[in-house]
């Protein structure tokens, strides 16, 4: 075994506990880092790979950043998804007998961030864990350590709801018990959750056992101390801030699973992940970060409860007829600070002076703005003042305590005020008073000697000394002054008189250091005992700049209150799409009605690509999300019903981390829909099928459309560019055709973006390629193709639906090219033509077989070819099969 150091085997054990952390190893100055550590936090960071003697036969790898400025490193590493121990000497390197005692005292995480640029101000940072209880039964429990804010549900059914709760709050890591099948554990770790962290321990803790006292239910209790045992296993110190935990649950809100808030860009855009572009965006006029939290919380989880929707719905009405207030209260919340993470940092320990000189500038525009809803003179706005807590002993303590800018550094004194403690008094006037004794010594000996450069300084090592040059030396008389230091040009002295005020001054300064950093611990300490009253008004001052922020938005966009019915009516009056609204700026949004009641469930949107079907999708499903969490919405007029889930399937993207198509995608999102959807859900599809062939996608489609119209009856817009579906409308009595419209001029397509009755007459497909700027030959070629295929389509008839097989692929129907029709044809039409193309057109892959003579004059090798042929069940083949079997039996006819 290799004899390395003392301090390497110090560094070792330690590090053994901490393997999937970088340990950040205190040496003097600087945090240090050895072997693999080093190499590649090196590279990470980007900082100097060295080396060291660490007792072996090889110099041991080393790397290590000053810790004055470490925080920096240490966010960086955090952000690229690792963990960090940090390590500290625990004892006085003067008293150590050997190695000085180290430990680690805090192992920070994705999860466990408590300040830094890795903390956006208007983002939750979330840690949760998840317990797998019987088959079919998940714990999930959550925190934002930073705000200390903690919610726990169970979930019965599928491990998708699961995968949706993580995504929806965006947990940063995930903690699970180290048992939790592997599988499970794969599929919740592609979830985009930075890191993964395991525990063991779920023994109720006396230090959090009154933060469970609400839950009602042993598994939720298990599953939030597994998270709450984490927590303080790697924080180390008492969590004081934690809130009691809310259990929830997920029937509460509207359900959105996370395909759909992707496709519907509710907090975060497709292509870019960026916020811009979102509905988030569009809706956040908040003016503090609780705020921003709180609304993005709010769009993920839109109430179901009627009352609480219309009580908020009520508060943005008023504030909307109180200009002037309401412009008040907005400038005043732009002076609050974090309410909820200064109460954080004030129980974690690490808050400055300066966290808590923001903390008192907040809590004084409390007052004021309870002063400016009660001058509203309205029951709601009484309501809301009520609700607001000035905590003003809290703001007393502050205003006598601390100076209005002190410096960050909570160890270098200039904290606390003047007359705030009468020992600090003393020492501050004996330091003030020693120093300017010393200013008049140095007068007194100037005038007294004649020496007009004769100076009294001060360095560490010697301390205060009277300094003359060599040129000036004969002017001091024997023995006026004690020699200390002899220079190359002058000579240092120093009296019995200046070395007891040097005691004086010294001692005074280094008690005024410490007693300032105890004065600042106590007031922490006081402030700490408020932190429930400050939770509970930052909750409160949140919630009032959201509907502020609603109520401002309304005005400005001219937004309606939405008017909700029992009757399951869909009445929309020029309504817009919110945030291509917003981003065309000063373009004209063409606006669109919608109706749908219980005679029109299902609308078939057909009409060219570009036209707008998927806008006008997207518009009443944000619609009604942002009706139902208490927003006013873009239209003139708005009658909504309550959705209990929304659903989408909008756009095209392969999923590449599970190795899955586009079309596997497409089925899935469909099938999620489908299983779970109600009557009183709202679904979105858009071009259902178009990843596969023709036939097949058509066929898919109209069976979809069928099962959600018989067995669901869920409102559902439905796009397609299967014009042969629109027949639908006359067999399914509550579907009905609406369509984008557009008009050629002058050979080019002009897309109105407007939704009228019935059916679309074309696609328009080449006219769109037109506008992309494709060539113009390759344009004018794809032109004729299609002339052909038209004329060809004309002169056959060819099938496009289908009545009893609609559930069975029927992709061996399709020829070598796709069909082109443009009038739907009838079911009657369709069957007889399936059966006839189930006998002949997969003969068209090959060359035309020999003509035979009839029936009757067949050999007995054409007899058992045509008996096998007829013995086939094509439409339980796949294409290949059929193409396989096919040709076997042509090469044994042609013998």
């Amino acid at each position: 075994m290799t004899a390395y150091t003392p301090m390497i085997l110090q560094y070792l054990q330690i590090k053994a506990d901490y393997q999937d952390a970088f340990l950040f190893f205190r040496l003097g100055d600087f945090y240090e880092m050895f072997f693999d550590d080093a190499v590649k936090a090196s590279q990470e960071l980007e900082i100097t790979l060295t080396s060291r003697d660490g007792g072996g036969e090889d110099r041991i790898p080393m790397c290590g950043v000053p810790y004055h400025a470490a925080q920096g490193y240490i966010e960086q590493l955090i952000q690229k998804g690792y963990k960090v121990a940090i390590c500290e000497q625990t004892e006085d390197p003067k008293a150590a007998k050997g190695v000085v005692r180290r430990e680690v005292v805090q192992l920070i995480t994705p999860g466990t961030l408590m300040e830094g640029r890795g903390l956006n101000e208007k983002e939750n940072n979330f840690i949760a864990t998840v317990t797998v209880f019987d088959e079919g039964t998940y714990g999930f429990a959550c925190s934002d350590l930073s705000t200390g804010e903690s919610r726990v549900t169970i979930l019965t059914g599928s491990l998708d709801d699961v995968l949706n709760e993580l995504s929806s709050i965006g947990a940063k890591e995930l903690v699970l018990d180290p048992s939790t099948p592997e599988e499970i554990q794969q599929k919740l770790k592609g979830q985009a959750v930075l890191a993964i962290s395991y525990e063991e321990t779920i023994e109720i803790n006396m230090s959090y056992e009154h933060l469970l006292a609400e839950l009602d239910e042993e598994n939720a209790k298990v599953v939030t101390a597994r998270l709450f045992n984490y927590l303080h296993r790697t924080q180390k110190r008492n969590l004081d801030h934690l809130q009691p935990v809310v259990k929830y649950e997920v029937q509460q809100f509207m359900k959105i699973d996370f395909y759909s808030k992707r496709n519907l860009e509710l907090t975060e855009t497709i292509r870019s992940t960026a916020k811009k572009g979102s509905l988030l965006w569009l809706l956040d006029e908040t003016k503090t970060a609780m705020g921003g939290r709180l609304l993005k919380q709010w769009i993920n989880r839109p109430l179901l409860n009627r009352k609480e929707i219309e009580y908020r719905q009520g508060i943005v009405e008023l504030f909307m007829a109180c200009f002037f207030e309401r412009q008040e209260i907005r400038e005043m919340l732009k002076q609050v600070y974090d309410l909820e993470r200064l109460a954080g940092r004030v129980a974690f320990g690490n808050v400055n002076a300066r966290d808590l000189v923001q903390l008192k500038k907040s809590l004084l525009q409390i007052p004021i703005l309870k002063e400016t809803l009660v001058a509203m003179n309205n029951e709601v706005s009484d309501q809301l003042a009520d609700q607001l807590d000035p905590c003003e002993e809290v703001t007393d303590i502050l205003e006598q305590a601390l100076v209005e800018n002190p410096p960050i550094l909570i160890k270098e004194g200039n904290i606390i005020q003047d007359g705030y403690n009468a020992e600090l008094d003393r020492y501050r006037d004996a330091s003030r008073n020693g120093k300017s004794w010393i200013a008049n010594l140095e007068r007194q000996e100037r005038e007294k000697t004649g020496i007009k450069s004769l100076k009294i300084g001060y360095n560490r090592v010697f301390g205060y000394y009277i300094e003359v040059t060599k040129a000036n030396l004969h002017l001091l008389q024997e023995g006026q002054y004690e020699r200390k230091q002899t220079l190359s040009n002058a000579e240092r002295f120093i009296t019995p008189e200046l070395k007891e005020k040097e005691d004086l001054i010294l001692q005074a300064e280094e008690k005024i250091v410490d007693l300032e950093y105890e004065l600042f611990v106590n007031i922490r300490e006081m402030v700490k005992e408020y932190i429930p009253r400050l939770q509970a008004l930052a909750q409160a001052v949140s919630e009032l700049d959201v509907l502020t922020s609603f109520a401002e938005l309304s005005e400005q966009r001219q937004y309606v209150k939405p008017n909700f019915t029992e009757e399951r009516k869909v009445v929309l009056k020029n309504g817009r799409h919110p945030v291509v609204e917003k981003v065309m700026s000063a373009q004209e949004y063409v606006p669109n009605d919608c109706y749908m009641d219980k005679e029109r469930e299902l609308l078939l949107i057909t009409g060219p690509n570009m036209s707008g079907k998927s806008t006008y999708m997207r518009q009443i499903a944000l619609t009604a999300i942002m009706a139902q969490i208490g927003c006013f919405v873009p239209a003139a007029e708005a009658k909504l019903p309550i959705f209990d889930q929304v659903f989408t399937r909008i756009g095209a993207a392969d999923d590449l981390i599970s190795g899955q198509s586009t079309f596997m995608v497409e089925m899935l999102e469909a099938k999620n829909a489908i299983a779970n959807a109600t009557s009183n859900s709202l679904i979105l599809f858009d071009e259902i099928g178009r990843g596969t062939s023709t036939y097949d996608g058509m066929a898919l489609a109209q069976a979809i459309i069928e099962y959600i119209h018989n067995r669901i009856g869920a409102k559902t817009l439905f796009s397609t560019h299967y014009h042969e579906l629109t027949v639908l409308e006359s067999e399914l009595s509550r579907l009905k055709n609406v369509h984008v419209s557009a008009v050629e001029q002058n050979g080019k397509v002009v897309f109105l973006h407007k939704i009228k009755e019935g059916a679309a007459d074309k696609s328009y497909g080449i006219h769109v390629a037109q506008l992309a700027e494709l060539p113009k030959e390759l344009i004018t070629r794809a032109a004729e193709i299609l002339e052909a295929l038209e004329n060809k389509a004309a002169a056959e008839s060819p099938a496009v639906t289908q009545t009893n097989k609609t559930n069975q692929h029927v992709d061996q129907l399709e020829t070598a090219g796709p069909q082109m029709i443009k009038e739907p044809v009838s079911h009657s039409q369709v069957s007889n033509q399936i059966e006839m193309e189930t006998s002949m057109a997969q003969l068209s892959f090959f060359e035309e077989t020999p003509k035979t003579a009839k029936t009757s004059s067949l050999t007995k090798k054409e007899k058992k070819i045509l008996e096998k042929l007829n013995g086939l069940d094509i439409l339980d083949m796949t294409p290949l099969e059929a193409m396989n079997i096919l040709y076997e039996l042509q090469r044994k006819l042609r013998g």
